[in-house]
């Protein structure tokens, strides 16, 4: 399984950065904790708007499962939904510590975006 985790650094002892669209990277990795790809998402973080479709196209595109993040917009979250992408929204801690709490079942995935459009 390929899971996508919106983070500050590329490493899995990063911590996780809160916002999606706008997050400095999106690490990829399969669910043993191997860091597949880090995506810089730099290109997006400075975008005016649309910075949460081209980011949900980013993860699309590598064929991700799974998204974990602090917060997804409404544009966003439907082009995840769109692509078949579970999100799994209001995470903090390392990359690390989110992936171990997906594997444990320890969170939900969400039904629906928990921020505001351009937030």
């Amino acid at each position: 399984m390929k899971i996508a985790v919106t983070s500050m650094g590329t490493e899995i002892h990063s911590q996780v950065d809160p916002r999606f669209g706008r997050a400095r990277y999106i690490v990829i990795l399969d669910e043993n904790g191997t860091v597949l790809e880090a995506v810089d998402n730099s290109r997006n973080s400075n975008a005016l708007k649309g910075a949460g479709i081209q980011a949900a196209k980013v993860v699309a595109d590598r064929k991700v499962e799974v998204l974990v993040t602090g917060h997804c917009g409404p544009n966003a979250f439907r082009a995840l939904q769109a692509a078949g992408v579970k999100v799994v929204v209001e995470q903090s801690g390392t990359v690390k510590d989110v992936l171990d709490r997906l594997n444990r079942n320890g969170v939900a995935f969400a039904d629906q975006p928990n921020a505001e459009a351009h937030w």
